[in-house]
């Protein structure tokens, strides 16, 4: 089978009111705030903890962040990290990077300082906005990078009186410490930065489809962190597809309220949360971090009516033991993403909130949605949906380089305006995840009759954990590099919850011991908190090949069977 005999016989299955193929905007992912703060200026954009900003406020202080970094030396092409949680800030932030012509570096907040040093340093980010609790461990790293400026800002700078006086409060008890900041040339208060300045920023002039507006950062199977290149074109197409892909004729123009849960600084948060309420002018509902009991007040207040999400949270959500002391109709869509959507899951959300649940595919370098069920007639469980309008999915033989037939599992491969530019500064490996012009996902799955895709297996080795994509190969350096670990090797076991969690198999050397407590403590101070090894086991060897290679895969098949036994027992008791 070739190239040309590929099948769209997924075009029958299409919601009635999406179209094969659209004309896509050749603008700026940034022009958009622009245009919704002047069609809707007194519109809210963000709703965040009783403090509420709208569009015309968010579009003044975004523009008060470009003259700022243009004053600091920024200029087109220049790369400014944002290292936040969801924030207003993190909004205005992003979108005047990108009217300064900047190109946007997200970087995830709970990153110690090894891995912040390593993005910095790979991106060449010459400015980095952090909030006041993840300060400390830029400063200790600071010096090794190309950064020239820190703009550092507070939760507190946009909550409410008196929330805004408590919150210092709060925050000292959960720290266990007051964080001070020394300003000087180098260190700036955000707050006090956009005050200080005007909204007159030097506009740039961007070619969509060439300039780069992202740098997002993804784990690669060799454990080391990639930047994948994503332009204005990218992103907006992607956005507008998603748009697409949820717009019902009979509710022509609605205004959505999304909830803003999933992580901006995560690709998946940051285009069907993030970029889909701006370009849309729906209201974001942000909420900085996950919290089942405050999700569930927040959809109840605000009626929020879109809440993309992972398997994780809709299963918090449907076991809290509060859910049905909440009214949840006003939820019409959820798009789920980053893991397998369990269909008991999903079969009880939709009959809580009688909304609809349906579950997408894609990945970073896809920005990131490449298919997905329709969401109104013709889904179908357990397969990860369709194409996209202008997508086209296909399963290729990746030792031959044939395309397969359908119900043949192979690779699944990826070609569309979406699909990213290639890796930053990584020309080998951009070229190794291409096949002529089709992203090789590394996910194996195959094609129905009809052309709904499933997937079979993930990429080789990689652990999905409440959404967070973790390699092992990155955990066991990190083991590696205590004295008293001869070898290991990390797999992903089922978790009921998080879907799958981190365990550690070890072997030490001879003479030498080693406590849990201890490991636990040593991963704490080198990895962010959701790498680190959840359950350890203690071995005298592991199972290798021939050639010394350790076999992860007989580990994960022995902690599946552990898992189904278990299972058993448990429904014979």
């Amino acid at each position: 089978m070739t190239q040309e005999q590929t099948a769209h016989n997924w075009f029958q299955y299409y919601p009635k009111d999406v179209a094969q193929s659209y004309r896509y905007s050749e603008k700026a992912l940034s022009d958009y705030l622009g245009e919704v703060a002047e069609r809707n200026p007194d519109e809210k954009a963000v709703q965040f903890m009783g403090t509420n900003v709208t569009y015309k406020e968010v579009y003044d202080q975004a523009r008060r962040f470009a003259n700022a970094l243009q004053s600091k030396g920024v200029v087109k092409g220049d790369r400014v990290a944002i290292m936040l949680a969801n924030t207003p800030q993190s909004v205005i932030c992003y979108y005047g990077a990108m009217l300064a012509g900047a190109v946007v570096v997200q970087t995830n907040p709970l990153y110690v300082e090894r891995e912040i040093e390593h993005q910095m340093v790979d991106s060449g980010a010459k400015v980095l906005v952090c909030l006041d609790m993840v300060f400390p461990r830029v400063q200790k790293v600071r010096n090794n990078t190309q950064l020239e400026h820190v703009f550092v800002t507070f939760i507190k700078d946009y909550l409410p009186f008196p929330k805004n006086l408590i919150y210092p409060f709060i925050q000292k008890k959960n720290l266990g410490m007051k964080i001070e900041v020394d300003y000087d040339e180098q260190t700036h208060n955000l707050k006090q930065a956009l005050e200080a300045t005007t909204n007159k920023y030097k506009k740039v002039d961007i070619s969509p489809r060439e300039d780069l507006a992202l740098i997002q950062y993804t784990g690669g199977t060799t454990g080391t962190p990639k930047g994948v290149m994503l332009t204005h074109y990218n992103l907006v197409v992607n956005t507008e597809q998603c748009t697409k892909w949820t717009y019902r004729s009979d509710d022509p123009n609605p205004h959505e309220k999304v909830l803003a849960v999933l992580p901006f600084f995560h690709v998946y948060g940051m285009t069907v949360a993030l970029n889909l309420a701006v370009m849309n002018g729906y209201t974001l509902v942000i909420l900085p971090k996950f919290d089942p009991k405050q999700v569930l007040q927040t959809i109840e207040k605000h009626k929020v009516t879109l809440f993309p999400g992972a398997p994780t949270m809709y299963t918090a959500l449907v076991n809290h033991p509060d859910i049905d002391k909440h009214d949840l109709s006003s939820i019409k869509v959820c798009l789920s993403g980053a893991a397998p959507l369990p269909k008991e899951i999903q079969k009880k959300f939709e009959e809580k909130t009688k909304g609809r649940l349906i579950e997408g595919y894609g990945l970073t370098e896809t920005a990131p949605v490449a298919a997905s069920n329709p969401i109104w007639e013709n889904r179908r469980n357990g397969s990860i949906g369709l194409p996209w309008p202008d997508t086209e999915l296909a399963i290729l033989d990746s030792e031959t380089g044939e395309f397969l037939e359908t119900d043949q599992v192979g690779e699944i491969i990826i070609r569309g305006p979406q699909v990213m530019q290639g890796y930053w500064k990584r020309e080998e490996a951009t070229k190794a995840v291409f096949h002529e012009d089709w992203f090789k996902s590394g996910d194996m799955g195959y094609q129905d009759k009809d052309g709904y895709f499933y997937i079979v297996d993930r990429k080789k080795d990689m652990i999905i954990a409440g959404g967070f994509n973790i390699y092992p190969r990155e955990v066991e350096e990190v083991l590696y590099e205590h004295d008293a670990i001869l070898e290991c090797a990390v797999v992903g076991v089922p978790d009921e919850y998080r879907g799958e969690t981190v365990k550690a198999f070890v072997v030490t050397k001879t003479g030498k011991e080693v406590t849990e407590e201890a490991l636990e403590s040593f991963c704490r101070e080198r990895l962010a908190a959701y790498k680190i090894p959840r359950i350890y086991e203690f071995r005298k060897e592991l199972p290798k090949t021939l050639v010394g290679k350790v076999l992860r895969r007989v580990l994960v098949e022995e902690e599946q069977k552990k898992a189904e036994e278990a299972l058993l027992s448990q429904k014979e008791n």
